[in-house]
């Protein structure tokens, strides 16, 4: 054909007029082209003319209006009406998730600075602990839950106890309980912030202590002066004891103290004020008593005896209390129970029926030292 009548494409095709016509026309030069790209007017423009849009990722038209999505995509203005703003980037998401702010965040931003309250499912800044409905007083004198500082030990061995009472307090009255048992314990303890103790209180934790010592140098006045202030106790705070494990002759005595007090539970419990889910007589926990007194502390924390700690086991079966005698006939029945099974012997347990909670009973009666648990028995007909 006569070159002047051929039709030239934009990719250098000379093409008649014919087979021209099967091919798009770009909008913006208007010429023939095999490749065409619609834009976000609903355009057609040729690989030229392109140059210098963006390509949606959603669409797949080209825009001069393009926003960039979380993971980098990028959005045409039509396309970003489907999307939502994060308030903390200001990108495009498809998936948002709202904040205790009020903000709604991205995926990314969430992972990066935010994390669930530690009383509830809301999410929280990272700097905070507490969501808006679960926020509660604080005092420089109450530390985080994981604070841990070096044990300072009271009394003479080898036996020690550390108490952990949980206690709860009116809003109004927070400072002013922290104040007096700061003050009452000086540095025999400190307190501590607890995700149980809620929705205000904190948890009181000891030094260890030999029982002759707790017996006679812990401020039990502390406790009425506490009730005074409005604080109190449920049976959704406890009292944990840790036994230190240098407190027992060897294993066997730790498994003679582990099986008394696996097999007396309904006892065990009567006195402990409460039978519950953070101090479970869980079967399996019973039927490995003997690898527990051994060593092994692959165990569930919530059991009747947490055996996971390194240098303690801890009784968790108490409720908490503000009344003396009942704290006092914790820590008694923890040393008591260690002392009773420490010469407990084949014999005693053959002749004498030394697993039995009345042989324990009677032991008790000949030692003083522990009338505040023999008290509280008989108050609780389980003293026989």
């Amino acid at each position: 054909m006569p070159a002047a009548d051929l039709t030239t494409t934009v990719e250098g095709e000379d093409l008649c007029a014919g087979c021209a016509t099967d091919l798009s026309r770009c909008d913006g030069c208007a010429r023939h082209t095999r490749t065409s790209h619609r834009t976000s007017q609903d355009s057609l423009l040729c690989q030229d003319c392109v140059s210098g849009w963006t390509r949606c990722a959603d669409c797949d038209t080209y825009s001069h209006d393009i926003r960039t999505a979380v993971g980098g995509r990028d959005i045409c203005e039509n396309c970003a009406d489907e999307y939502t703003t994060c308030d903390d980037c200001d990108r495009l998401a498809i998936d948002t998730y709202r904040v205790d702010s009020g903000n709604r965040v991205c995926a990314s931003c969430l992972d990066e600075n935010y994390h669930d309250c530690a009383e509830c499912f809301n999410v929280i800044a990272y700097d905070d602990i507490y969501c808006r409905d679960c926020a509660r007083p604080e005092h420089d004198a109450v530390h985080y839950y994981d604070y841990k500082p070096d044990p300072d030990f009271h009394g003479e061995g080898p036996l020690f106890l550390g108490l952990e009472l949980e206690i709860k307090t009116p809003d109004a009255r927070f400072r002013d309980a922290v104040d007096t048992a700061v003050d009452h314990l000086g540095d025999l303890a400190y307190l501590k912030e607890d995700s149980s103790i809620r929705p205000c209180g904190f948890e009181l934790v000891t030094h260890p202590m030999s029982f002759d010592y707790a017996r006679t140098r812990f401020p039990w006045p502390l406790l009425n002066r506490l009730r005074s202030l409005g604080c109190y106790t449920d049976t959704n705070v406890g009292i944990h004891i840790h036994v230190s494990r240098d407190g027992f002759d060897s294993p066997a005595h730790a498994y003679r103290w582990l099986k008394f007090v696996y097999r007396n539970q309904t006892q065990v419990t009567t006195l402990a004020r409460r039978s519950s889910d953070w101090a479970l007589f869980s079967p399996s926990a019973r039927s490995r008593v003997r690898d527990f007194a051994k060593g092994e502390r692959d165990a569930a924390r919530y059991e009747a005896i947490n055996v996971r700690p390194e240098q303690t086991f801890e009784l968790r079966v108490f409720a908490s209390s503000l009344t003396p005698q009942q704290v006092q006939a914790a820590l008694a029945f923890a040393a008591g129970s260690v002392e009773y099974t420490r010469h407990l012997r084949a014999a005693d347990i053959a002749r004498r029926r030394g697993w039995e909670w009345a042989a324990f009973t009677t032991w008790l009666r000949t030692r003083p030292q522990y009338s505040p648990l023999l008290a509280e028995l008989e108050a609780l007909a389980c003293a026989s």
